[in-house]
């Protein structure tokens, strides 16, 4: 058989000099230089590539000695650093000086070229990079064009480069037209450079440019503060945030944004936060007082942005809140030492704390987003405002009041969307009184009231005010309220029974008994009133009946609560006159015209001089005088003497006579006596979970559990002592300041 034929050896020298330095490289660096030929569509056709590749394929894979792979790879290398030295620097050399964009025109030309040239060498070396490159871990073609550039040209060029770059975004930063394509390119040059990370970009470009940008912008502080309020400071401020985003969408690596903004951030915001908060005429306080919502909005915007940077607002924020409230106390205040009397019914003054929640409460959703500093700063400044009282009266019974009116017939005339929203508003600024317990108290009084004497507008509204406050402070809260309610639908029932019995006893009166339960209702004071013996009679009917269903119950009788219509003649008139029960009593003691002096009305009725002032004082001196009282005066004595007023007359028929309440709206006494019993229990419960603890820690948390009311320290003491006292607690043999607890 014949042997084939010997391939032919490509000499080293030869095929480099004959092929591919002739008909690649120069003709490439040509075609960089000065151009695609004309009539020229690629810089090398498909059989010219293919050929250029075939030499540079035969010359790696010939025999050794005779494979050329390694010094393919050399000059390769060789081959762009030599364009590069000969050609390309002196170039960039002679634009360096020049204004900006034509030293990065030449470099982002050059830049472009240098990639042309890169992936025409790698195309044509493509063999060397899948198995010479490989088998010796070199770098492949890609990254050693990219070193040899970095290497020679980048180091160079760099500084006056990134010089050329600030200059030109100085400029763009003062309403200037610039090159943002030919910035972008440059940039993308720098991120090159990095060989896969970003680390040429960052020192080289990014740092320069966070110095030069926290430069430009503390010159640009330095005159807006002076120049400027602080609404258009912060305008000015927000426009150059919104820009250096832009800027960094437009031309820069998104790794820019956080950092170009923090600096930014750090030199128009955080340097002068305070001095723009408080500036004098357009700080804080002065954009609140004037409602500008458009500027708090921005201020919250931009301050929201650095760490902390709200807690200062807030804090403002808080105080003036804090000192508008306090105003409004002042002018309560002032009224009072300016000769008005002291009620316990200032709906003026609780609207306008209303008022004052409700603008601000509207202020913080709306311009602080709700954010929860804000919450709190206007929660901290109601605590402030809503549990300072001034005059006789406590804010908590003033605020009881005012729901009193809201809810009883004939107090403020409101449709149920008003009252449900009036109940709404009053609640949140209860939420804020550190004495709920007492507001409680004096609710249930008044709440007594309105459903004992019919006076209660509506029971929904009655039930939607007990479900708000058990919503705020849970069950334990509104348990008494919730038995009242209940002890009248029960009583409902009673009522219509009983009334079927008295019919059976022919009683000339229309007599009927609310049942109530003692632990639900406020306190009474019991009185021994002597009554007519008509009412006697229905009073024993009842207790008989009473007795019958309910053996284990124990009637108390409370006269003070009754109420009565009394059919009443002057002249040839008849009025029904809507009286309490002692008024209706007293009434009867007069008829025939008689006269009758105080102590002796006093011994007739068994009435303490305290109770019978009041009650005849509601029928002599009062709007309507159904009796006349002698001597003539609006105060009652122990040596008048009353007796029917027969020249008395009205428009009216029926006509009700009110009279002042026998009874405090709370008693202080009790409210003491409940917060003592709170405390107690809370030291108990604590002291039985925990076994041993400190003072200090016990007295932190019994305050952290009670949340009706905040005591005294002192005061949880002296409830410490008497629970050692009683063999509660013991103190600890070897240290006195600590407690122990005894099963």
């Amino acid at each position: 058989m014949a042997n084939p034929a010997n391939p032919r050896i490509i000499r080293l020298e030869e095929g480099w000099n004959d092929e591919i330095k002739t008909k690649a490289i120069d003709v490439l660096e040509e075609m960089l230089d000065n151009g695609i030929k004309a009539g020229k569509t690629k810089m090398f056709a498909p059989k010219e590539y293919v050929a250029i590749y075939t030499t540079c394929y035969d010359m790696c894979t010939q025999r050794s000695p005779y494979n050329w792979s390694r010094d393919l790879y050399q000059r390769h290398g060789e081959t762009i650093e030599n364009y590069l030295t000969s050609t390309v620097l002196p170039a960039l050399r002679e634009k360096t000086g020049q204004n900006g964009p034509i030293l990065l025109k030449e470099l982002q030309s050059r830049w472009v070229n240098h990639q042309i040239m890169n992936k025409w060498l790698k195309k044509f070396f493509t063999y060397l990079d899948r198995y010479y490159v490989k088998h010796h871990s070199l770098p492949t073609l890609s990254q050693a064009g990219l070193k040899h550039f970095k290497t020679h040209i980048y180091d160079e060029m760099k500084r006056d480069a990134t010089a050329s770059i600030l200059t030109l975004i100085d400029e763009e930063r003062e309403r200037m037209i610039i090159d943002k394509t030919l910035i972008k390119s440059i940039v993308e040059l720098y991120e090159s450079m990095g060989m896969g990370n970003l680390d040429a970009y960052t020192a080289d470009l990014e740092a320069p440019l966070l110095d030069s940008t926290r430069d430009y912008y503390a010159k640009k502080r330095q005159e807006w503060i002076v120049s400027d309020s602080t609404p258009d400071y912060l305008i000015k401020a927000e426009r150059a945030l919104n820009e250096e985003r832009l800027r960094v969408a437009d031309y820069l690596n998104p790794a820019s944004e956080s950092k170009l903004l923090r600096v930014c951030e750090e030199e128009i915001l955080e340097k002068v936060e305070m001095v723009l908060l408080e500036k004098e005429g357009s700080g804080c306080k002065v954009l609140l007082a004037n409602d500008k919502s458009e500027d708090l909005r921005r201020m919250f915007r931009l301050f929201s942005r650095l760490e902390r940077g709200l807690n200062p607002m807030a804090a403002i924020v808080q105080s003036f809140i804090s000192a508008i409230g306090n105003e409004l106390i002042n002018k309560r205040q002032a009224r009072l030492d300016g000769g008005e009397k002291d009620k316990n019914d200032d709906p003026k003054f609780v609207k306008s704390l209303l008022e004052l929640h409700d603008k601000y409460l509207g202020a913080i959703k709306a311009d602080f987003n709700g954010h929860s500093l804000f919450q709190k700063a206007l929660k901290d400044a109601f605590v402030e405002i809503v549990n300072r009282n001034v005059g006789q009266y406590t804010n908590a019974e003033l605020m009881s009041t005012f729901c009193d009116r809201v809810l009883k017939s004939g107090g403020e005339k409101l449709s149920e969307a008003e009252v449900e929203d009036s109940l709404d508003r009053v609640v949140q600024l209860f939420s804020y009184l550190t004495e709920k317990d007492l507001f409680a108290e004096i609710y249930r009084n008044q709440l007594a009231k309105r459903l004992l004497n019919q006076r209660s507008a509506s029971d929904d509204a009655e039930k939607m005010m007990i479900a708000k406050l058990k919503m705020q402070c849970g069950t334990h809260f509104t348990s008494k309220m919730e038995g009242m309610l209940g002890d009248l639908a029960v009583g409902s029932d009673q009522k219509s029974e009983f009334e079927a019995k008295m019919k059976q006893h022919k009683s000339s009166l229309d007599y009927t008994v609310q049942v109530l339960t003692t632990g639900f209702w406020p306190r009474y004071k019991p009185l021994e009133v002597a009554l007519p013996p008509e009412m006697s009679k229905c009073m024993d009917v009842f207790k008989d009946w009473h007795d019958n269903k309910h053996a284990k119950r124990k009637l108390t009788w409370v006269f003070s609560l009754g109420n009565a219509t009394v059919r009443a003649k002057f002249g040839n008139k008849f009025y029904d006159l809507q009286v309490s029960t002692l008024q209706a009593v007293a009434l009867n003691t007069f008829n025939g015209g008689v006269a009758i002096g105080f102590e002796e009305l006093a011994e007739k009725l068994n009435l303490e001089e305290s109770i019978l002032k009041p009650l005849m004082h509601s029928l002599s001196c009062g709007k309507y005088k159904v009796l006349t009282k002698t001597p003539a005066s609006n105060k009652i004595n122990t040596t008048d003497s009353f007796t029917a007023n027969m020249r008395f007359s009205s428009n009216m028929r029926k006509i009700r006579i009110p009279m002042a309440s026998l009874d405090a709206s709370h008693n202080t006494k009790r409210v003491e006596e409940d917060r003592s019993i709170a405390i107690e229990a809370a030291i108990v419960r604590i002291m039985k979970a925990r076994k041993t603890l400190q003072h200090q820690q016990l007295i932190a948390e019994v305050l952290s559990q009670l949340a009706f009311f905040k005591p005294n320290p002192k005061v949880i003491k002296r409830r410490i002592e008497a629970l050692i006292d009683r063999e509660y607690l013991e103190r600890n043999s070897d240290n006195s300041n600590i407690y122990n607890y005894l099963a």
